[in-house]
Parts: structure tokens; C-alpha cells; sequence
């Protein structure tokens, strides 16, 4: 080792609703800190976080972005803090998700004013999930209608009893300038330049914090048994004792701090960033987990093994590539966190989830788009480098030369909305291909696919898809233009019938000859069932092959009613043939033509695509639901409750009634529900079949 690694260091994942004031926070942060030499503003687009156009443009985060600081603490310790600033919109929970999967401490943000909203409900279940300790600030104390008291109580209620506040704001709204330290029982006043200076406590809110004060003491001494002792003599714990039980209690996940600041005046900024430094688990703390093995995208239960890695300097090298992005000028960038060992520039290392050969060209930590360049990263550190081509998000770099691994990640979110893309030139079109797998690389919830003739892309909802858009247009030069999904229809042969299928062909020297006698009908258990039935030679047996291919060609080629045709059992039992003018593709096309000919004669039956929808929603949504999916033409299958009290519908509705299910969805149930669209199989169209 050629230089000590920083054991201070912590990786903060800001989470929380829309519009709480996370960006604006981050960047009071990065402020006070000396970071950056000023404090950027969301409503002007000048922000360290928010630096992509398109997040200017809406005023709200739409990726996940990082930003640095070092702060010393009031014992002297310094610490570095990596912020990982993420999304609120629920178009864009993939980017929670990957902000969580290399977080030591989730910092929750939730606004005085609007309280518990659907994206706190999504940032603190994927904690959870992952096993992610929180700390909670409240925002926004300085505006009009703040109220930490109500919504201290809606977090209680919503996520339970362990949340303890260890700030209480002394004044709201217009008079937020100064903050009771629950824990040390004095006042924090702050001036116009965000600095504070201790008090004491004002008269009036002296018996409500001692309350706090002993209520949060006795939680805390409960969990330690030498404190316990003391404290039943009768000795007061002093703050910073109490301090370092919370802390222990934080990294088990059996307290839950919660405080109060504000972005935009700072007030209660440079506390919260003591609090950061002395909560959150130090990496070494806590394991990382990998999957050994089972394939790039199987779970860990499909032959994978999960493994825990320690944050150990010393170790082998690991490293997560978390998130990439398009840069328009260094190509693409990728965010890495160091799960093992230490990763220098000019290392090479091989990824071991797509087995692409890669080289550490630079090593740089970012704040937001500005790169600072660094020499090494120790384990337990983020930063990013330049032109990974072969390390998309969410994969590992080891230094072995075989071998297969990925990180251990939450479920990838499935896609529930879908536009189709049509290039807007010929140029367009020649590149649209490679510019969405690069997106597609950078987004692991995006998805590209064909329904028919068209490329269709899926995301989380509207707003992801016209974002993806304008950055394929901005960052990779495609135009295109979006459009409806068509429905995905099929048909199929209405009852049995016999067909023949010829032909001839004679214009000078070799002329083309084939006559095939064929019974067509549904296959009733699915899929294309051909049968050769053919006696004495009728058909050779060296053109059977043939008559087979050109009944698949036929039904690729559509039906009457113009769609592919599945569920077809082709019996081929009689048929002539020449000795010198048949050939396989007189046979294959003669085949073709009578396949056609059977499904005229016949007619087919219209079949529609199916999904099976699963939503889980607050049980008070669970009428509004069941009779929204009703008229969508649902059939129920499960209705029950789950684990975490809230109800399951689980329904088969037809695709065609699903193309916006997902902002109805949203818009009936407030953004509480969570949705899943998987395919279902087809089943007859309401109507008749075309004779």
C-alpha cells in the first residue's frame, strides 16, 4: 500500500419526494462545506446536481447525480462525504434504486409543508430492503405553512415508533433561524451566513424538549448496558455518549434520527453535516454483496451464490459500476463505488458480469458534471471514470481472469409504459440502434423491443420516455418521433378446412412445379404443429422441409385480418411433384399459397394480447382499483393482503386496455400504488371471426 486509505469516508444517498427539497439541500451542503464558492438555485437551473438540460428545463431532478465535500466535525475528525442526490419523480425510482445499492446511510428528505408523500413511501421501502440505515431531515422549515409537529407524527404513523427526533425547530415559517439540540439540551442560533452559536433554551419550549430529551435518553441507555447502569444512579449521559449509542443504533436499523434544516437560509446545515460524519456506518462497518455466478441477469436463487465482501483495502479488487451516462465530451462516463481493494489509474481489470477487457484511464471523483481528478480509490469510495465501452450500469470489475459475477441488486423495476420511435430521417435510422443500447446501458428500466414493424421503447411512465427521447436527440444526435403502441393482435384458423397449394411455371429451360393437398386447423394447446402425412413418394421426402418452412412463412405473413396467425396445426398428405421442374422453392411457395388459401376459405379468429397486472395499493384504494380494472375489461384472479398490510389485486386485463393504465393508476390512488404488467398469453377478441 502506497498510502494510507481514508477511514472517514461515507456515501449518502439523498432520497425522498419531489419537490422536498433534496437538490436544494445537497447543494446547502456542498456550500457550507466549502465545496463549491456558491449556492446554486433549482429555478434557475444552476445547481451542481441538476446540470442535465433536461432537469433545467422541468425544475426537478430526472438521474442520479453525485456531489463531494469534506467537513470537519467539532472533535477535530475529517470526514468525506459522497451525496448521491436522486430523483423523486416515480418515473425515475430505477435511479433510487441505484443510489441505495451503494449507500452507507440513506438520508431521507421530507418537506414540512407537504410531509409523507408517495416518494418518501418508495425511498424508504427500497432502504429497507436493501438493509439501508436512514436518517431523516425535514425541510422547507422556512416556508409558509411549515409544521414539523404534524409532520413528525405522519412519519410515526406511516414507518413506526423507532424514528426519535434530535433537533426540534424553534420557530417555523418566517422565524426558523434556530434549532433545540434534543440531545444536549441547548439552543443552535444561526446567523445570515449559516453559522451558529449555542443559547439556551427559550422559556416556552423548555418542558416540550426536556420531554424529547428523556423520551430519546431512555430509548438510547435501554440499548446499553453500562450507560443503563448510570443512568438508573442517577448520572446524566452526556450528549456525545449518547451520540455514539444512537449511531450503533442507526447501523442496526433500530433508531431512526430525525431533524430539521433548511436549504435555502442553512439554517441547521452545518449540524446535519456533523450528524452525517458521526451516524452513518463507515464502509468497513458493513458487508457488500456480490452473486457468483448464474448469469449476468439470473437471480441469486437461479444458480448464483451471494458473497460477502468486506471494505477491505488489502483485498482483492472489486468494483461496482453503478450508474454510466453519455458525455458529450469524454464519451461515457461511469460511476464506480470500490467494494474491495484499492483501483489506481492506468489499472486494468476485466468486468466479470459481460467479460469485456477494461482500462482505469482516469480515475476522478464528480461533482455533478466537474470532474476532479484523483490518483486512487480505497474501498468503500466512489468515483467515476472515462470510456468503460464494455461495463454497462450495474455490473462488477475484478482483477480475475475468468470467472462470473454481479452485484447484489434490488429487482430491476419492470416497464409500464411504452411509446413506439420512428426516425424522423434515413440517418436517424442508421443510427437509432446504436444510440439506444447505449441508452438502454445507462438505464437498466428501460427496455427496447419490436411489436411488428416497430421499435417500441418501455420505461416507467411519460415523463422517462420523453426524457430518454430528448437525450437521444441531445446527447447521441437520433431525432424521432414517438406514437402509440399498437396492440400486439394475432389470429388464428376458425375451424378446419383442406387446401391445395400449387405451382407451375414453365418460361424456357427449368420451369417450377409443386402441388401440396394440406388439412389446416387450430392447434388447441398453442404454438405451429406440422405433420407429414404424405404416402408412396407423393411429395419427395427431400422437399418436406420445404412445405414446412413456407407454412410458417404464410402465417408470419398475416392473416386476412392483417396479423401474424399462431395456434396452426398443417397436415401435408398428398401432393405432385417433377423430376426436373420441382425445387424447394416451388414447394415452399406452393405450401405458402395453400396455407393462405385455407385461412381465406376457413377465416380466422381475432386474438388479443393479455397482461397480468398486479397492483398494491393502501387498502382505502383498494375499491377504486378493482372498479377501475372492471372497466378495463379485468378478470380477478387474487385479492389479498401483504406483508405490509397494504392490498394485492392481482387481475388479467387485455394489453389494449392498458396503453396509460399507469398515470390513470397514479392519478386514482395519489401515487401509492406499485405495478407490475407481464405478459399473459392470448385469448379470442370479443366479436366474431371474418369469414
Amino acid at each position: 500500500m502506497d498510502a494510507a486509505p481514508t477511514p472517514t469516508h461515507r456515501t449518502v444517498a439523498v432520497v425522498g419526494a419531489s419537490g422536498a427539497g433534496k437538490t436544494t439541500l445537497t447543494e446547502a451542503l456542498l456550500h457550507r462545506a466549502g465545496a463549491i464558492p456558491r449556492a446554486g438555485r433549482v429555478e434557475d437551473g444552476s445547481t451542481v446536481t441538476d446540470h442535465e438540460p433536461e432537469e433545467a428545463a422541468r425544475g426537478i431532478s430526472l438521474g442520479l447525480a453525485l456531489g463531494t465535500l469534506t467537513w470537519t466535525c467539532p472533535d477535530g475528525t475529517v470526514s468525506t462525504l459522497t451525496l448521491a442526490d436522486a430523483p423523486g419523480h416515480p418515473d425515475f425510482a430505477g435511479a433510487v434504486d441505484t443510489a441505495l445499492s451503494v449507500a452507507d446511510l440513506a438520508l431521507v428528505v421530507v418537506s414540512a409543508v407537504d410531509g409523507v408523500q408517495p416518494g418518501t413511501w418508495t425511498a424508504w421501502a427500497t432502504a429497507e430492503a436493501l438493509g439501508v440505515p436512514r436518517l431523516v431531515v425535514v425541510t422547507q422549515e422556512d416556508r409558509a405553512r411549515a409544521d414539523f409537529r404534524r409532520v413528525l407524527a405522519e412519519l410515526r404513523e406511516a414507518f413506526g415508533e423507532h424514528l426519535w427526533p434530535i433537533e426540534l425547530p424553534l420557530g417555523e415559517e418566517q422565524s426558523f433561524s434556530s434549532i433545540a439540540d434534543v440531545l444536549s439540551e441547548h439552543a443552535l442560533v444561526y446567523d445570515d451566513a449559516g453559522r451558529h452559536h449555542d443559547e439556551d433554551l427559550p422559556a416556552e419550549v423548555v418542558d416540550e424538549e426536556h420531554g424529547m430529551h428523556v423520551d430519546v435518553t431512555e430509548e438510547l441507555v435501554s440499548h446499553d448496558d453500562e450507560q443503563l447502569d448510570a443512568y438508573l444512579s442517577g448520572q446524566e449521559p452526556a450528549a456525545a455518549d449518547l451520540e455514539r449509542t444512537l449511531a450503533r443504533e442507526v447501523a442496526a436499523g433500530e433508531a431512526v434520527p430525525v431533524v430539521v434544516a433548511s436549504g435555502v437560509t442553512a439554517t441547521g446545515v452545518d449540524r446535519l453535516a456533523d450528524l452525517l460524519c458521526e451516524l452513518a456506518p463507515a464502509p468497513s462497518a458493513h458487508d457488500s454483496r456480490i452473486v457468483l455466478g448464474g448469469g449476468a441477469d439470473a437471480a441469486a436463487e437461479d444458480g448464483g451464490r451471494v458473497l460477502a465482501v468486506a471494505a477491505d483495502p488489502s483485498g482483492e479488487p472489486l468494483v461496482h459500476v453503478f450508474r454510466t451516462v453519455a458525455d458529450a465530451y469524454v464519451g461515457q462516463v461511469s460511476m464506480l463505488k470500490v467494494l474491495s481493494g484499492v483501483v489506481r489509474t492506468s489499472d486494468r481489470l476485466r468486468n466479470a458480469t459481460t467479460g469485456a477487457d477494461e482500462r482505469l484511464h482516469g480515475l476522478f471523483r464528480l461533482q455533478g458534471k466537474e470532474h476532479l481528478p484523483v490518483d486512487q480509490l480505497f474501498a468503500g469510495e466512489v468515483g467515476a471514470v472515462a470510456k468503460l465501452g464494455g461495463s454497462p450500469s450495474g455490473t462488477l470489475l475484478w482483477s480475475r481472469s475468468s470467472g462470473q459475477a454481479r452485484p447484489f441488486l434490488p429487482p430491476t423495476r419492470q416497464p409500464v409504459y411504452a411509446a413506439t420511435l420512428v426516425p424522423a430521417s434515413q440517418s436517424d435510422d442508421e443510427r437509432m440502434s446504436t444510440a439506444l443500447a447505449r441508452l438502454v446501458a445507462e438505464d437498466r428500466t428501460l427496455v427496447v423491443d419490436r411489436v411488428g414493424d416497430a421499435t417500441v421503447l418501455r420505461g416507467l411512465g411519460d415523463t422517462h420516455l420523453a426524457v430518454a427521447v430528448e437525450r437521444l436527440a441531445r446527447v447521441f444526435g437520433v431525432h424521432v418521433e414517438t406514437g402509440p403502441v399498437p396492440v400486439a393482435y394475432r389470429e388464428t384458423i376458425a375451424r378446419p378446412t383442406q387446401a391445395e397449394g400449387k405451382v407451375k411455371k414453365q418460361s424456357g429451360g427449368h420451369g417450377q412445379f409443386a402441388v401440396v393437398q394440406l388439412r389446416v386447423g387450430p392447434l388447441h394447446e398453442g404454438g405451429f404443429e406440422f405433420v407429414d402425412s404424405v404416402v408412396g413418394g407423393a411429395v419427395p421426402r427431400q422437399y418436406i422441409s420445404a412445405v414446412e418452412h413456407g407454412a410458417r412463412d404464410a402465417m408470419a405473413a398475416g392473416g386476412p385480418q392483417g396479423h401474424p396467425v399462431v395456434d396452426l396445426r398443417v397436415e401435408v398428405y398428398d401432393g405432385k411433384a417433377h423430376s426436373v421442374d420441382s425445387s424447394d422453392m416451388a414447394f415452399r411457395t406452393a405450401a405458402a399459397t395453400g396455407v393462405k388459401a385455407a385461412l381465406a376459405e376457413a377465416g380466422t379468429v381475432l386474438l388479443e394480447p393479455l397482461a397480468t397486472v398486479t397492483v398494491t395499493v393502501p387498502p382505502e384504494h383498494q375499491g377504486a382499483v378493482l372498479t377501475d380494472l372492471s372497466g378495463r375489461r379485468g378478470r380477478f384472479s387474487t385479492t389479498e393482503l401483504a406483508d405490509d398490510g397494504r392490498a394485492r389485486v392481482v387481475a388479467t386485463v387485455p394489453e389494449a386496455e392498458l396503453g396509460r393504465y399507469v398515470l390513470d393508476l397514479r392519478s386514482l390512488t395519489g401515487g401509492r400504488a406499485d405495478l407490475t404488467i407481464q405478459p399473459a398469453g392470448y385469448e379470442r377478441a370479443p366479436g366474431v371471426a371474418r369469414e
